[in-house]
């Protein structure tokens, strides 16, 4: 029996949406051609972006299909900048897709601290916004609505409110959520939103930027007049019509709900091995991402020992060209590198069950069984 335990980084394919895709894979038609085929692709992509859309409470002119969360970010960011935007802001516990988009743009950035609890400094972030808002340097933030390590959610409302105090912009990567926490576009202000199918249960490779009616974009992909002149390209009607379903199921069952499972097992892992850290704990998080470490556990170790037990969990440390380096979120919280670099992350979704819950438990104690005995035979 295996355990899937990293929704984070996707989760399995909801089953009402495989017939759609299939549907989509056997039909013909450019969305962007004007005979009856065209026109019938072009109907079932404009009935998935009013799915979308109705998730959000946004308008359905407002959605831009992308390949997935991390170029609805670039086109944010890069589109932004190329539309009247100066400087960027962006928390230091971003996703690589915009720290690193950050990276190899031409306009003036800025980093934003957050404190030891994975929360953004927004003492930090007006004086930021103090330094570089002028009547003529327009300003775009970008915060995350919740870390996908951790789970911790921003003030998203609060960073709207100094924004709009200093005519900045404001985009929000909403991929990690999606269909965990209420988004209302509208309510929420935001002038940018960055969606991805595959963390709903739909299929991977199709994504979604939400741009506020009236703001600017830039295209990054040129060529056609897709996605009404700001994302060229064919659309990827079979993912984005995926995309469509995977939202109106989202509508259909509510919000996801693994709170209880999830406390479940911080609270056995805290039973095995009291020194563990789970970070974040005391503020507000998505109710699915549990991410701990306990200090001498290499992440990566424990990670393969899950594995062989059939368990899948992700490590809180990237790995880049066969080079280990610690978490930049945790980094970012203050966290040593010895608790960094043994970092896990457990995350639920749709159909995690109280099984799943048990067969990590029981697999990841008997590796702290094992590690802590090494360790004290060592260190006698």
């Amino acid at each position: 029996m295996t355990a899937y335990l990293d929704h984070n980084a996707t989760t399995p394919l909801r089953p009402e949406v495989l017939p759609a895709l299939e549907a989509c894979y056997g039909a013909v038609g450019n969305a962007s051609s004007v005979h009856v085929h065209g026109r019938q692709a072009k109907e079932r992509l404009e009935h998935a972006r009013a799915q979308v859309a109705g998730l959000i409470n946004a308008k359905a002119s407002e959605v831009v299909f992308t390949s997935g969360g991390a170029e609805a970010n670039n086109l944010a960011l890069g589109g932004g900048l190329g539309s009247g935007v100066d400087h960027l802001i962006v928390s230091a516990i971003e996703h690589d897709s915009v720290l690193n988009c950050v990276q190899h743009l031409s306009g003036d950035s800025s980093i934003c601290a957050v404190g030891s609890n994975g929360v953004i400094d927004l003492d930090r972030l007006s004086g930021l916004l103090d330094e570089s808002s002028t009547a003529d340097h327009r300003v775009l933030i970008s915060i995350m609505m919740a870390n996908n390590e951790t789970g911790v959610v921003q003030p998203i409302s609060a960073v709207v409110s100094l924004a709009r105090d200093h005519g900045a912009l404001v985009h929000c990567d909403a991929v990690q959520g999606l269909g965990k926490l209420p988004i209302d576009f509208a309510a929420l202000d935001v002038d940018f939103l960055s969606l991805s199918a595959h963390k709903i249960g739909g299929p991977q490779g199709v994504g979604a930027l939400i741009v506020k009616s009236g703001r600017g974009l830039e295209p990054l992909i040129r060529g056609g007049g897709q996605e009404s002149n700001r994302r060229a390209g064919t659309e990827n009607l079979p993912g984005i019509v995926g995309f469509g379903v995977a939202a109106e199921l989202v509508l259909r069952d509510g919000l996801l709900d693994t709170s209880d499972l999830r406390d479940e097992l911080e609270q056995r892992i805290a039973a095995i091995a009291p020194e563990s850290m789970i970070f974040g704990q005391s503020e507000s998080r998505i109710c699915n991402t549990t991410c701990f470490a306990v200090e001498g556990l290499r992440a990566e170790t424990q990670v393969m020992a899950m594995d062989l037990a059939g368990v899948s969990i992700s490590a809180g440390s990237a790995c880049s060209s066969g080079k280990v380096t610690s978490s930049h979120v945790l980094t970012a919280m203050g966290a040593e590198e010895s608790i960094a670099s043994s970092a896990v992350r457990v995350s639920l979704g749709w159909n995690s069950t109280q099984e799943d819950v048990e067969q990590f438990v029981q697999a990841w104690a008997s590796h702290y069984e094992v590690i802590t005995k090494r360790q004290m035979k060592a260190a006698s």
